[in-house]
């Protein structure tokens, strides 16, 4: 959601006579707003179905209306695709409205790509960085010493993958 906000303040300040970004923008912070009120309890589980339903006609309405501006036609045609995961957050009260958690997941791997170069000189660096980042991670998560982890690892007489670190079987 956030990305589709600010898209949607950047085509209001670049194209200030256009309908879409606006009404896109209202739809979307009503939301945001209902998301809220069902968490406080102020909505019932039936009202969260009956208000997201107005929610998804009314973006539908919104997206029918054609513009004559590049940005904004290139706009809808991008919330038409994404129109099936746009309130998905509204369907599982599990997901988040924004896929911050994902960014901030994946914000040391980043840092150390840009301030270090990662192993990103060439594919294999690179693919080596992406394996010691995720086993750092999830090592995190699960409360694992990651040194100790690693030595284990290391250790092993073939390549093999932790058990700490096999997901949980169902």
């Amino acid at each position: 959601m956030a990305h589709l906000l600010r898209r949607c303040r950047l085509l209001r300040q670049d194209h200030p006579r256009t309908r879409l970004p606006d009404a896109v923008h209202t739809v979307l912070h009503q939301a945001l707003a209902l998301r809220d009120r069902y968490h406080a309890g102020t909505v019932s589980p039936h009202g969260l179905a009956v208000a997201r339903g107005h929610l998804i006609a009314a973006l539908g309405a919104v997206l029918d209306r054609p513009s004559t501006v590049a940005d904004v036609e290139r706009f809808a045609t991008h919330l038409s695709l994404e129109f099936p995961a746009i309130f998905s957050f509204l369907f599982d009260s599990t997901l988040e409205a924004t896929n911050w958690r994902a960014e901030q997941a994946l914000r040391p791997a980043i840092v150390t790509r840009k301030m270090a170069g990662g192993g990103h000189r060439s594919l294999r660096g690179a693919a080596t960085q992406q394996v010691l980042a995720s086993v750092l991670r999830t090592a995190h998560l699960r409360d694992l010493d990651a040194v100790s982890l690693f030595v284990d690892l290391l250790r092993a007489p073939t390549p093999t993958v932790s058990v700490a670190l096999q997901a949980p079987r169902q």
